[in-house]
Order: structure tokens, then C-alpha cells, then sequence
């Protein structure tokens, strides 16, 4: 089963960024990927869906481990639509290299590792245990852009 048929089974659909656009350029002068040989480094990825921010505010304040969690869910499916974009098919990904997660959060919140695994859990689900996990890590910070709760750069080895 291909990634993107898993993604069907499962009721998942990802955004088509080569229709509507990377959304990150609303956030300064970047280009969503590169790809250098066979390593894919996409730009950051953060729940937005059809132009929403999902879950906005900081973990351990407005919003809660779950909601944080499926945050990361979205996350992680931006992330595959920008896979898609770059290369095409989500069947070229050889394996997950590393993301790095930024959570805001209160200065007493400490489970940011339990918001980042919605993302992980996800990527894990769709492109298999070997492919789909990588390093990671996982880092509180104060406040992020437009009150986003979930931000992730990822980078892939891709055939």
C-alpha cells in the first residue's frame, strides 16, 4: 500500500500546495523546499488547514496536550503535502532524516514531547516505522508567529 492509499484508508487528505501555495511565504521571504541531491529540507510546517490556524495559543494556557497533539497531527500532514510537493509522490521518501519541533508554551509546561509525538505518531502511521520516524527534537519556546502552537522543520532522504 502506497502512502498516499494509506492516507485514503485512514480518511486523510493532504492540501495541494502547488494549487494554492505554500502558505509560509505569509510569513517572510522563503521557498517551501530544497532539495539537494537526495536530502529534502522543507521550510517550516505548522497547523494551518485552508487558510486556518488550528489550535491557536500556547500549550499549558488556551490549549491542552490533546489539542496540541492534533495540532501536530496537521502538522505532520502539511509536512507530507510538502513532501508531495517537492518530489512528487510520497512513495519517494526513503526515510525521515529529522524534525525539529517548536512548541510555545507556558514557562511551567514540560510535556512538549507528548505535543511533538502527534506529529511523529502520524508520520509513523503513513510512511511506515523504518521510513517514517527520525530524529527529533522537541523545544518549548515563548510565542510563535500569528499565535501558532506547533511549528516543525523536517528533512527527508528521498529516491
Amino acid at each position: 500500500m502506497t502512502p498516499e492509499q494509506k492516507l485514503a484508508a485512514m480518511g486523510l487528505e493532504l492540501q495541494d500546495f502547488n494549487r494554492i501555495g505554500y502558505y509560509g511565504a505569509e510569513y517572510g521571504a522563503m521557498k517551501p523546499f530544497h532539495l539537494a541531491g537526495n536530502v529534502l529540507f522543507l521550510s517550516a510546517h505548522v497547523p494551518i488547514w485552508e487558510g486556518k490556524v488550528i489550535h491557536p495559543g500556547r500549550l499549558g494556557e488556551a490549549v491542552t496536550i490533546e489539542q496540541g497533539y492534533a495540532a501536530g497531527r496537521i502538522t505532520a500532514l502539511n509536512v507530507l503535502s510538502g513532501v508531495k510537493q517537492a518530489v512528487g509522490e510520497l512513495s519517494r521518501v526513503e526515510a525521515l532524516i529529522r524534525s525539529l519541533v517548536f512548541i510555545p508554551c507556558a514557562p511551567d509546561f514540560t510535556e512538549v514531547n507528548k505535543v511533538a509525538d502527534g506529529m511523529t505518531d502520524l508520520l509513523r502511521e503513513v510512511l511506515g516505522p523504518e521510513k517514517g520516524v527520525g530524529g527529533r527534537a522537541s523545544i518549548g519556546v515563548q510565542r510563535l508567529a500569528t499565535d501558532l502552537c506547533f511549528e516543525a522543520w523536517c528533512s527527508f532522504e528521498v529516491s
